[in-house]
């Protein structure tokens, strides 16, 4: 539940909003990935409640049951997928500004 901002720093060194997450939303997922420091800073908003879930227990996921690990993998990757898609939209909107 709540809100939360994600944001990175500018190069003024002033941070700005990338984007805002709601209810069912999940981050963190790409240091579970290729275990690198996050590429972002996520905030609270609004008052919280959030479910974690950690290197550790993705790891006992697969130990103990291959197919449960499968679908949090897939689930993870078709989001990634999402986002990065909408990052090529923003990236080719802002090209477009540039040229015109």
């Amino acid at each position: 539940s709540g809100t939360l901002v994600v944001s990175k720093l500018g190069n003024a060194g002033s941070p700005f909003r990338m984007s805002t997450l709601e209810p069912g939303d999940f981050f963190g997922e790409m240091t579970l990935i290729e275990m690198q420091n996050r590429s972002a800073t996520v905030a609270a908003e609004s008052p919280t409640v959030l479910y974690e879930l950690t290197a550790a227990k993705l790891y006992a996921y697969y130990k103990a049951d291959i197919h449960a690990y499968v679908l949090v993998m897939q689930n993870i990757n078709r989001e990634l997928c999402r986002r990065l898609r909408r990052a090529d939209g923003r990236i080719a909107e802002l090209q477009m500004r540039t040229v015109i």
